[in-house]
This record gives structure tokens, C-alpha cells and sequence, in this order.
């Protein structure tokens, strides 16, 4: 299994959007196979910063789930939906390897 681990920077101006945004991607990763972990917004700390974690059986499926969202009319909508709103600033894209 790896676990994608993705750290946003966004607006702080903008968090409702992010979270409008957010709440898009959980089922649609569920839905191309992932197993989504859920966002985490900023609370205390920096106002800035979000984090999302989600899950693939391995890389291999996580590189089917990236060409299936290509092609996905719902993906593609909440890209355009970031891009529109500007709520991410930038981001930065890890895997893991999970320890349970």
C-alpha cells in the first residue's frame, strides 16, 4: 500500500472554497479506487497550510487512478473549480509507505 500525502498552501481568504474543494475530491477518489483519509484544514497554527491523505493498493494503481482522472468529467470540474476560485496557492505531493 503507499499513501499519498499532499500539503497545501492555499488563501486563507479562500477556506470555504478549499473546503468546497475538499469535499469534491474525497469521493472521487474513492470512486477511481483509492481509499481517501480525508483533508485536514487549518485550526490552530498556520491559517495557511492543509494536508490531505489518501490511499492505492500500490503505485501502479495509484498511475491507473491518474489516468481514469484525466478522463473524468467530475475530476476535471474540481480542477476547474481550484483554478476559478484560486484557493491553492501550491502544493507538494509525497508517498508513503505506511507502518500499522
Amino acid at each position: 500500500m503507499i499513501t499519498c500525502y499532499l500539503r497545501y498552501t492555499i488563501d486563507p481568504y479562500k477556506l470555504a472554497e478549499f473546503e468546497h474543494y475538499a469535499k469534491l475530491w474525497i469521493p472521487l477518489v474513492n470512486r477511481l479506487g483509492g481509499t481517501h483519509h480525508g483533508y485536514f484544514l487549518p485550526h490552530e497554527g498556520a491559517n495557511n497550510i492543509a494536508l490531505a491523505l489518501f490511499s492505492f493498493p500500490s503505485l501502479a494503481a495509484y498511475e491507473a487512478y491518474r489516468q481514469a482522472m484525466a478522463k473524468d468529467a467530475e475530476c476535471r470540474a474540481a480542477f476547474a473549480y481550484a483554478e476559478e476560485t484560486r484557493c491553492i496557492v501550491s502544493y507538494e505531493r509525497s508517498f508513503m509507505r505506511p507502518v500499522f
